[in-house]
């Protein structure tokens, strides 16, 4: 498959496979009244256009990937990443219809098929990519932070409920044994600990990887002291992985789209394959969208796990992590595991 390239305008977070000159302009899900609706991925109408929302962080670089390489053309012509920043603004492209297909935490999926939002889970893009990061080698432990400073993402979302789950496990009064900074983003995040003001931070990939990159720069080793995956896999024996982010589609897409759904799907899957195999190539084409230098993407991808595996096949480890979000905040999930209808 040959590769196409990508441009992008960092400043909005928008990138897509064809030129400007060919006026790539997006179209939500109004366009997919074009599609076919009936038979497999194949039979298909590819859709005029669409815009796909992605987090900056490892799973939207499988998009990227797939958008360059021409991996979503079975499924849109004119495929686009627009890179989403808080959690709040994928509730609020929901409330105002302007969101269709976009990759989210699970929990948050979840949360807003429970609360009657018309969302469905395509697939688990991510196995985790979380990570505690300090400039202290020792810090390798959870009872080794206490009495520290650690800079924790998004409070009451999923990375620091997860955490505070993992806490618990390893009886630790988080409140209490560490100070807890909480960040809005992973490049505060990244920040607060390249400078020394926190002795440890909660940072997902590829921020994690960067955070190594620009210790280096300031002349400090930041080393990756604790993967919160493994902790996962030791607490619960069962579920070696953690399927934190997956693809999601609204109902009114969905019943326009089956075939198209089913498309990117496969297109996905062959992407996440790619990616692993040839890291380089693919954080090259997702550097521009995620504003990061490729280099730093590419050191990324091998801690990033990144798969595109049907939700169905996931979802005995998704409710493992439900279960585990419940535990701490039953309401971040919308207080009940979801159905079967929830699984794609």
């Amino acid at each position: 498959m040959t590769e196409k390239a990508v441009s992008g305008r960092s400043n909005s977070g928008f990138v897509s496979r064809r030129s400007a000159l060919m006026g790539g302009v997006s179209v939500l899900g109004t366009s997919a009244l074009s599609a076919s609706i009936f038979g497999r991925a194949a039979q298909a109408s590819p859709l005029a256009s669409l815009e796909i929302w992605g987090p900056p962080a490892g799973p939207s670089i499988v998009v990227l990937h797939a958008i360059a390489t021409g991996r979503l053309d079975g499924a849109v012509r004119k495929p686009t990443l627009r890179v989403w920043r808080q959690v709040d603004e994928v509730r609020a492209g929901l409330t105002s219809k302007s969101f269709d297909v976009g990759i989210v935490p699970v929990p948050v999926a979840a949360n807003l098929y429970n609360r009657g939002l018309g969302v469905r889970l395509v697939n688990v893009m991510t196995n985790g990519i979380l990570y505690i990061m300090s400039s202290d080698p020792a810090l390798t432990t959870f009872e080794s932070l206490k009495g520290r400073k650690l800079a924790v993402l998004f409070p009451n979302e999923m990375p620091s409920l997860l955490l505070e789950r993992l806490f618990r496990h390893a009886g630790i009064d988080a409140a209490k044994d560490i100070t807890l900074v909480p960040t809005a983003t992973p490049l505060e995040a990244m920040q607060l600990l390249v400078l020394g003001r926190v002795d440890a931070a909660l940072i997902p990939e590829p921020a994690a990887s960067a955070a190594v990159v620009k210790g280096s720069v300031a002349g400090k080793t930041i080393h990756r002291t604790i993967d919160l995956q493994v902790e996962w896999g030791k607490m619960t024996g069962a579920h070696k992985t953690v399927p934190q982010a997956g693809l999601i589609v609204t109902d009114r897409f969905r019943e326009a789209n089956a075939g198209i759904v089913e498309a990117m799907q496969e297109g996905l899957s062959a992407a996440a394959a790619d990616v692993n195999a040839h890291p380089a190539r693919a954080a090259n084409n997702a550097a521009g969208a995620l504003q990061m230098p490729w280099p730093v993407i590419e050191k990324s991808i091998p801690y990033c796990n990144l798969v595109a595996r049907p939700a169905q096949q996931e979802r005995s480890a998704i409710e493992a992590v439900l279960t585990a979000m419940a535990d701490v905040n039953p309401g971040y999930i919308g207080g009940r595991l979801p159905d079967a209808a929830f699984y794609l």
